[in-house]
């Protein structure tokens, strides 16, 4: 059957609201470079100057200096490319076809990006199919320039808060994370392998979070090296990388964990004792998350996943010969590991921290 269509008011707003820092950057952005365009320079219909502003700007969220040159370049490619072929050739229908070839051809030989090369083949066929400005030669690639300077001085000085997105996305992970742990919890007390069922659908579903998160991260880090404004923050991001590398792999291994928790239920049994250390590791990884804000929140987590990890011994809770719960403790060193990588922790000192079994 095929899938019904989704609409819903509330996401609607939640995508308007989230969208508002880059809709104002990109009509300032256009805004000044039409009018050094049009009023500083006299072209009349700077339409380049405004497309490739929209364009390398967008609403991605790879906001990187590094994806606006990128796509500013690619349309500037176009334009000028475009405009020596109408010199040399003109404009018509045989032109067409060896406009768009040329650019594609010379587009992928620079670039490996598919992107980048439709991006050029479409400004190319932009300056093909409309008639030439006034003020001659190049005046559209001249615009495109414009452009493309315009994106970039927009991006590292009306930034849009590259930050507060990585955060937002730190948070939505951490909320899968926290989610996870607390149906394990519940599912162990009253052992119900249909909420560690969820829990373990829900946790599947988690890499495009860590992806976003990293994405927004990479963003956030290359704007602050050329933006006065967010210079102040470049410690507070590399502590971030560290936490997002833990979390990433602490991920990973919460998926096995899951996994073998959702195995072990099936006979039905409670395990107050599993439950209890999944408590405490909530615990410490709910002030892992307040640690994005604020630093001192973990030393706590850290703290607290060391009363965890020490406790990860099958000979302390009298399970050392059975091998499918012993498993779960087995599995929740590596976990610890990564978690207290996270709040700080070298993976040796972590290690060290492991009991002997």
């Amino acid at each position: 059957m095929p899938k019904k269509l989704h609409w819903s008011f509330r996401e609607s707003i939640q995508r308007v609201i989230e969208a508002l820092p880059p809709i104002i950057q990109i009509v300032l952005a256009v805004l000044g470079a039409y009018s050094f365009a049009h009023f500083a320079l006299g072209h009349e219909i700077p339409l380049f100057a405004v497309t490739v502003t929209i364009s390398s700007l967008g609403f991605t969220r790879d906001a990187r200096p590094r994806r606006v040159i990128e796509t500013a370049a690619g349309m500037v490619l176009g334009i000028a490319l475009s405009e020596v072929l109408v010199m040399v050739f003109g404009q018509g229908v045989w032109q067409i076809a060896v406009t768009l070839l040329i650019s594609f051809l010379l587009a992928r030989f620079i670039s490996p990006s598919a992107a980048f090369a439709i991006t050029v083949g479409i400004q190319s066929m932009l300056v093909q199919l409309l008639a030439a400005p006034p003020g001659g030669s190049f005046v559209r690639s001249v615009d495109g320039l414009i452009g493309g300077v315009t994106a970039l001085l927009v991006t590292a000085l009306i930034p849009r808060d590259p930050r507060g997105a990585a955060i937002k996305d730190a948070d939505k992970l951490f909320d899968v994370f926290l989610d996870s742990l607390r149906s394990l919890r519940v599912a162990l007390q009253n052992s119900d392998f249909k909420v560690a069922d969820e829990a373990l659908s829900r946790v599947r579903r988690s890499q495009p979070l860590i992806d976003n998160w990293r994405m927004s991260l990479d963003s956030a880090i290359a704007i602050s090296r050329i933006s006065p404004f967010l210079r102040k923050y470049r410690d507070d991001l590399g502590e971030q990388v560290r936490l997002l590398r833990g979390m990433d792999l602490a991920t990973r291994n919460l998926r096995v964990v899951v996994r073998r928790i959702d195995f072990l239920l099936r006979d039905k049994q409670p395990r107050p004792y599993l439950a209890e250390l999944i408590e405490q590791i909530f615990i410490g990884t709910m002030s892992l998350a307040q640690g994005l804000e604020s630093p001192a929140k973990l030393e706590a987590a850290q703290q607290k996943y060391l009363e965890v990890i020490h406790q990860l011994d099958p000979k302390r809770f009298g399970i050392a010969d059975e091998l499918r719960e012993a498993s779960v403790l087995l599995l929740l060193r590596p976990l610890m590991v990564d978690l207290l990588c996270a709040s700080g922790m070298s993976e040796d000192e972590a290690r060290e921290e492991l009991p002997k079994v």
